[in-house]
């Protein structure tokens, strides 16, 4: 409702707006829309084409990557199988078991009895196991660490950049990994760890059994993927985006961070994993207050996922220039046509407000003014009628100075002829008083209810009454008539008290008694009844006027209907029969125009009949409250 009134509100200022003003604006609008929509839709499907260029790119990147990736873990698999069929490092791995067995059993023999230490055995397997890490070191670029252990967890490696400090925490976690397995290769997510030379260092591990020929565990083999191998690819991707890449594993722990803020940590319960699901695909996500587009491809073979987070912001920086170019000529164009607006929208309306000017002049009661006409356009030929107008005017204005003399004239025969109808009722009642002095009673009451109709009748007609007066003077017409019918009239009168006091315009009753009167007696019957009943109908009041009369044939009633709420102007005259007067009053044509032209269109009267049943005239009146 508020925003409706608002609306018209805006609406009815533009519309009093000058005609210049609207001219400016209808300019602008036609300028400033078409450039507005054209920049957004420009603007709107360049992002998207970017959006989706970039989405497309950056997948296809990282399935490329991600092969990669996995084809490097496959190689790390087949490097860890080298020791299932090396037999010099089977059988220094049985050599080194064996001792230490034997140590283990000396030292459980008792206190003192423990073996010594066989250096040059150690050394020997040392050098035999040591040789072969050197060799597998150089097969594979990246495998910077590759750790051999026998049963009893002793360590034979060979490192590139240090090894583990924490061997031993290491070992125990892969060994405990591997209790259930048959020999194949475990992947282990990106672990932190501290090297021998005290430097921080990050890496995936892929940890097998060594198992020999009688296929017996003799030991296992660890080999580790320094996260560089990764990360040398992974920024270019990241060069090229502007973005952020993250591989997480199947458990949500983080193989590689491009911030190396979230490196082996769990990132599980984050909304970006979370999203991320199915093999591929792209997704909206807010970041620190930031909008940043996620794609993500996963790996067919170990279920790694690699996401890359790209600001959206980025993506759009090109379209963003795009934009501002678009406005910045928008701009200019509007600037150039608010120009070229006003020199036209001022030509266009300079004959209009000279025309304004004339028209004050011509208010002010000059009529010697005139329209210069230079063009046969609208204007001019506006001019031209405006300069005709003026003629005529000034015609209009001499003859109706000559017709408000003429009717003083009639004004003043008017006033003298008011007193025929007071000389007519002055008369009548000296009558009745010759007729009661002479006991002719009959004749003093017709007198007397003849002064009475005849003085209610010579006031106004638009006067406004009681609806009992208009009861009452209907009263005195069927008494009258009763005098010289001898009670062949019966009136009834239905009409609550409240209604009494409804305040009606004279004379609308008594033309429709009249009328049921002098064209609906039968002839056949020695009384007539006529009721006249009154209501409260909602917002309406209905006042019905039924007698017991010959009635109307169905085509007379359907064209007494059709010309009342046509109002031809004609007095209707319904084909009933007559007694041979004529219609004895105003009529049904002229009560129900008074009616239409004092309360409105939506009210006059209606007529039922039917032939041999009576008629009913329905009177259609506003409640006071809505008049």
């Amino acid at each position: 409702m508020n925003s409706g009134k608002q609306m018209r509100q805006i609406w009815s200022k533009v519309s009093d707006m000058r005609m210049e003003r609207k001219l400016l604006l209808v300019f602008l609008l036609l300028v400033t829309l078409p450039l507005t929509f054209i920049g957004a839709v420009s603007y709107r499907n360049y992002s998207h084409s970017i959006e989706q260029n970039t989405i497309d790119y950056s997948t296809n990147m990282l399935s490329n990557m991600m092969d990669r990736v996995d084809d490097y873990i496959e190689d790390m698999v087949r490097i860890s199988t080298i020791p299932a069929y090396q037999d010099d490092i089977r059988q220094n791995l049985n050599r080194s078991n064996r001792y230490y067995e034997q140590r283990a059993q000396s030292s459980a023999g008792g206190e003192g009895s423990s073996m010594p230490a066989d250096l040059d055995l150690l050394l020997s397997i040392q050098r035999g196991i040591g040789g072969n890490i050197s060799y597998i070191n150089t097969i594979k670029r990246g495998a910077n660490s590759v750790y051999i252990f026998d049963q009893y967890g002793n360590g034979y490696y060979s490192a590139k950049s240090g090894t583990r400090a924490n061997i031993k925490e290491s070992y125990g976690l892969w060994e405990q990994k591997l209790r259930n397995t048959t020999g194949e290769a475990v992947l282990f997510s990106t672990q932190k760890y501290t090297s021998n030379m005290k430097s921080i260092q990050y890496a995936f591990t892929v940890v097998r059994k060594i198992i020999d020929i009688s296929l017996k565990d003799v030991g296992l083999i660890a080999v580790d993927a320094n996260i560089s191998v990764i990360e040398d690819q992974v920024l270019k991707l990241d060069n090229v985006t502007h973005g952020k890449s993250f591989i997480v594993d199947t458990e949500g722990n983080v193989v590689y961070d491009s911030g190396k803020k979230l490196l082996a940590t769990n990132i599980a319960d984050q909304p970006m994993l979370q999203h991320a699901s199915g093999d591929k695909g792209s997704f909206y996500l807010d970041e620190d207050g930031e909008r940043h587009l996620y794609i993500f491809s996963t790996s067919s073979q170990n279920g790694w996922k690699m996401i890359i987070s790209i600001p959206v912001k980025e993506l759009t920086r090109d379209s963003v220039v795009i934009r501002n170019v678009t406005w910045i000529a928008t701009f200019l164009t509007i600037g150039i046509a608010l120009l070229i607006s006003v020199f036209f929208s001022f030509a266009l309306t300079k004959p209009l407000r000279t025309m304004i000017r004339l028209m004050r002049r011509v208010q002010g009661g000059d009529f010697n003014v005139k329209f210069q006409v230079r063009r046969r356009d609208e204007i001019g030929q506006l001019g031209s009628q405006f300069n005709q107008m003026i003629l005529q005017i000034d015609q209009l204005i001499a003859d109706i100075y000559v017709m408000e003399t003429k009717k003083k004239e009639a004004e003043l025969h008017a006033l003298q002829s008011q007193i025929n109808p007071h000389f007519m009722y002055n008369t009548l009642e000296s009558i009745r008083m010759a007729a009661e002095l002479n006991d002719d009673r009959d004749a003093a009451n017709m007198l007397a209810i003849l002064g009475r109709l005849l003085r209610y009748s010579i006031s106004d007609l638009h006067e406004e009454v009681t609806l009992a007066s208009e009861l009452s003077h209907v009263r005195y017409y069927v008494e009258l008539l009763n005098y010289r019918y001898r009670g062949r009239f019966e009136l009834v009168i239905d009409v609550a008290q409240p209604l009494m006091d409804y305040s009606i315009i004279k004379l609308v009753l008594q033309p429709i008694v009249e009328n049921a009167i002098y064209h609906g007696l039968d002839d056949n019957k020695p009384l007539m009844h006529i009721n006249i009943k009154g209501e409260y109908a909602g917002s309406q009041v209905i006042v019905r006027i039924s007698d017991d009369g010959v009635g109307m044939s169905l085509e007379t009633l359907e064209r007494l209907n059709a010309d009342l709420s046509g109002q031809t102007g004609a007095e209707i005259i319904p084909a009933r029969k007559s007694t041979g007067s004529s219609t004895g009053g105003i009529g049904l044509a002229n009560v129900n125009e008074r009616i239409r032209l004092h309360y409105g269109s939506g009210f006059g009267i209606k007529v039922f009949s039917e032939p041999g049943a009576g008629t009913v005239v329905e009177l259609l009146l506003p409640r006071e409250e809505e008049d």
